[in-house]
C-alpha cells in the first residue's frame, strides 16, 4: 500500500469520504487543499459501467477543453506539399513526412500530440511500436488522422484533449490548473462529461457513469455527484 505524506494526509482529513459533493464544491475543495509548491494539474477520474474487453464497448475519443488544460502541448504533424505548409501555419512544432519518421524510428519522442494526414499513415504505420505504447498513434477517432490539419492543430492548441477507457472502464483527464477559477475548472469538467456521455456505447448495459472523483496532483481525490451531468 502506498504511503502518503503529512500534508496529504491533513489534506485527507478534509474530505467527506462518504458524501458526493457537486462539481464547484468539490472543485473549490480540490483548490483548497493544494499544497505543493508548483501550479498543480487538476484531474478527473470517470468510472464507467462498460466492458473494455468487448469490441462494441470501447470508449474513445477526442474534445476540446473550452478553457484548455493549462498546458501548451507539443504537436508534430506528418505531412507533405500544401498540407505541411498549413500545419505550419497553423503553429504545428514540427512538421514533416520521411525525414520525421526516421527520427521519431530512431528515438526522438520531444513531442505531446501527433497527426497524420491520411495519404502518411501507410509510412507513419512502422511507428506503431515506439508511438502505440506512449497512447501518441495518430487515430480517427481522435481526429488526429484528418487532411484538416489546420482545424485539428488549432484545436489541439486550444485545449483538445484525448480520452480512452482503459481495461477495468476508467478514464483520467487532465481538466486544468490549480490556478484556473473555479468556474473554468467546473466548465471543463463538464464538457467531459458530456463527451463521455455522447460516446456512450449502445451495447452498455445498467449504470454507464458510477463514478467521478476530482483530485490535484498531489492531493486526495473528491467524490462529485455523478447524477449531476445525467440529469
Amino acid at each position: 500500500m502506498a504511503k502518503h505524506g503529512k500534508k496529504y494526509l491533513e489534506a485527507a482529513k478534509q474530505v467527506d469520504r462518504e458524501k458526493f459533493y457537486e462539481p464547484q464544491e468539490a472543485l473549490e475543495l480540490v483548490k483548497s487543499l493544494s499544497k505543493a509548491k508548483f501550479d498543480e494539474t487538476v484531474e478527473a477520474a470517470f468510472r464507467l459501467g462498460v466492458d473494455t474487453k468487448k469490441a462494441d464497448q470501447q470508449v474513445r475519443g477526442a474534445v476540446v477543453l473550452p478553457h484548455g488544460t493549462g498546458k501548451t502541448k507539443r504537436v508534430l504533424v506528418f505531412a507533405k506539399g500544401e498540407k505541411a505548409k498549413e500545419a505550419e501555419a497553423a503553429g504545428a512544432d514540427f512538421v514533416g513526412d520521411e525525414d520525421l519518421i526516421n527520427k521519431v524510428s530512431q528515438g526522438w519522442l520531444d513531442f505531446d500530440v501527433v497527426v497524420a494526414t491520411p495519404d502518411m499513415m501507410g509510412q507513419v504505420g512502422r511507428l506503431g511500436r515506439i508511438l502505440g505504447p506512449k497512447g501518441l498513434m495518430p487515430n480517427p477517432k481522435t481526429g488526429t488522422v484528418t487532411f484538416e490539419v489546420e482545424k485539428a492543430v488549432k484545436e489541439i492548441k486550444a485545449g483538445k484533449i484525448e480520452y480512452r477507457a482503459d481495461k477495468a472502464g476508467n478514464v483520467h483527464a487532465a481538466i486544468g490548473k490549480v490556478s484556473f477559477p473555479v468556474e473554468k475548472l467546473a466548465e471543463n469538467l463538464q464538457a467531459l462529461a458530456e463527451a463521455l456521455i455522447k460516446a456512450k456505447p449502445a451495447a452498455a448495459k445498467g449504470t454507464y457513469m458510477k463514478s467521478v472523483t476530482v483530485s490535484s496532483t498531489m492531493g486526495p481525490g473528491v467524490r462529485v455527484n455523478p447524477q449531476h451531468f445525467t440529469r
